[in-house]
């Protein structure tokens, strides 16, 4: 075999196995679906190619993960573990032969819908704890419980895969000293730490794949490993927004300390409780609960009689996870998917909030934008000079009100000045205030946990993902500055739109942080490139008089 050509659909292993195409690819290798000659069934191959060009005696570690995979998942007995039918030698490198699952996994999953809802991901975790248990009952940890290795069979089952990197009582360690296996973000803080794991740490594993698939975005990932394995051990995760019951379950198993998270039989109860649309009390033991100082602002409440608040200032301690939902306890939805690059709480959409993650796609700086962005931020690079934008953000100031404009209080909680034409419009689940139905408007979003250490840095970001999509993108200015004294970011850019509203269009947006860390707020302005200057002249009257929820304004 030719292994610069790689692997061809076609190929017959062990004289029974033929290969048909790629479901997916991994750091490890491909898992192709074939068919069984023999039994005349259709089976999932999991191919090893990381060792192809690496040194023997990586090779040797490689092969072996993948002999103690099928070692670990033979001794479950469990219908919620993939099974493994056979392990075959091909090309001087093992084959593992397993169970096909028709369905997609949980990463994709959340990625094709934008989020999983929160009794749904209940019962998938219950699913999957019921396969953790087995494991651990024969002594296996898995080690990877992440979104990609949880499989949804269309028929409704829910299968855990991918032992390959799991634990074994009684076998002698595969990993070398110092070496960390696994998916960070999604590594327990013992094992970031070097500590060995335990249950408990598949259990951890556990509730971030939940955060994940209710919020559609990890709860720690960060721009680069260091910063992720950081966040793991050291911060906690933002406030879940869309996990209604299942939210103090979620943060009960993220607890730093292994010997505070909950037990699985604790476990199973409280997803069983989420899952029936109940509270789970028993979490609360679990939930560091701690006093809270009022602060002023946007309260709503939460579909289990909680209450939560649009971000405003850090309250000074941690408070336990709430569900949270839209006035009228409308619960909270999501367009789009989730965006690692901006996790859009775009104020309110007509009796729910927006929350999670929307980003550049929700923001629409261009109509035809894709909404299907998923893109995990690269270490920034330095700043770049470029050509100031037209003109500065005013100082900050309370003007007065100009004939024909009005002071709006918007019931996401932020207040504005606008032109007394133009209406509030809900356009795919977010806020605008326009005259003309989009062709002229405002919008405003807010990020509670920004992923970026600066508002500058995260434009940068959205316009590199912006600039490949958006016919005739020109910058017109990309700058740091600074807003209410705050760190702050002033984008101006044109580009030619296709579709709606269709010829040469302007936009500009201010960043700013309104405290350290964030939340951090969006204030973007786009209209017909024709008669720029009088719109510009808006948006600076709207930067002004804007109002940030709470008192930080």
């Amino acid at each position: 075999m030719d292994r610069s050509q790689g692997t061809a659909a076609g190929l017959v292993l062990a004289g029974r196995y033929r290969l048909g195409e790629v479901l997916g690819r991994g750091g490890m290798g491909k898992v192709w679906r074939a068919h069984d000659e023999v039994l005349h069934r259709t089976v999932a191959v999991k191919e090893l190619t990381a060792g192809l060009y690496v040194a023997e005696a990586d090779r040797l570690v490689l092969h072996a993960r993948t002999q103690k995979e099928a070692r670990a998942a033979a001794r479950i007995t469990h219908p919620g573990v993939v099974t493994v039918h056979d392990v075959i030698e091909y090309d001087k490198r093992p084959w593992i032969v397993m169970q096909y699952v028709d369905g997609p996994s949980l990463a994709d999953q959340a990625k094709e819908s934008g989020e999983i809802a929160p009794r749904e991901a209940a019962r998938i975790g219950l699913h999957v704890l019921s396969a953790l248990r087995a494991a651990h009952g024969a002594g296996v940890l898995h080690r990877d419980v992440k979104p990609g290795n949880v499989l949804l069979a269309r028929d409704g089952q829910v299968l855990l895969t991918d032992f390959g990197i799991a634990a074994i009582e009684g076998d002698s360690t595969i990993t070398r000293t110092g070496e960390l296996v696994g998916s960070i973000d999604y590594l327990a803080p013992e094992r970031v730490r070097g500590g060995d794991p335990g249950p408990a740490s598949d259990l951890w594993s556990l509730g971030a794949t939940l955060y994940t698939a209710v919020e559609g975005r990890s709860p720690f990932r960060r721009t680069s490993p260091i910063s992720t394995m950081q966040a793991v051990v050291t911060e906690e995760p933002p406030a879940p927004v869309n996990a209604g019951p299942l939210g103090p379950v979620i943060t009960a198993l993220l607890r730093k300390d292994p010997a505070d998270r909950p037990t699985a039989a604790e476990t199973e109860q409280m997803l069983l409780d989420a899952m029936e649309g109940r509270e789970p009390r028993s979490a609360q033991a679990h939930v560091p609960t701690q006093r809270v100082e009022e602060q002023p602002g946007f309260a709503y409440a939460g579909s289990d009689g909680s209450t939560a608040r649009l971000p405003g200032p850090a309250p000074s301690t941690t408070v336990p996870t709430a569900p949270v939902a839209g006035p009228s306890s409308a619960p909270v939805t999501r367009r789009g998917g989730s965006r690692r690059w901006r996790t859009a709480l775009v104020v309110v959409v007509a009796a729910a909030v927006l929350g999670g993650a929307a980003g550049l796609a929700a923001m629409k700086y261009g109509e035809g934008a894709s909404a299907d962005d998923r893109t995990t931020p690269t270490t920034p690079s330095a700043p770049q000079t470029t050509p100031a934008p037209s003109g500065t953000p005013p100082a900050q100031g309370t003007p007065e009100i100009l004939d024909g404009w009005h002071r709006v209080d918007d019931p996401a909680g932020f207040s504005l000045v606008v032109p007394k034409s133009w209406t509030r419009e809900v356009n795919d689940g977010q806020i605008d205030y326009t005259p003309d139905g989009g062709a002229h408007r405002i919008r405003i979003s807010v990020d509670p946990a920004p992923d970026f250490d600066h508002p500058y840095l995260h434009m940068e970001n959205m316009e590199q993902q912006l600039s490949e999509r958006l016919p005739g993108y020109q910058r017109i200015g990309l700058e740091k500055n600074t807003f209410r004294d705050r760190p702050g970011s002033l984008w101006e850019f044109t580009w030619i739109e296709t579709k709606d509203h269709a010829g040469p269009r302007h936009g500009i947006d201010q960043m700013y942080y309104g405290g350290p860390g964030g939340p951090e707020y969006a204030l973007y302005l786009t209209a017909p490139q024709e008669g720029w200057a009088a719109s510009r002249e808006k948006f600076d009257i709207m930067l002004r008089s804007w109002r940030a929820p709470g008192p930080q304004n």
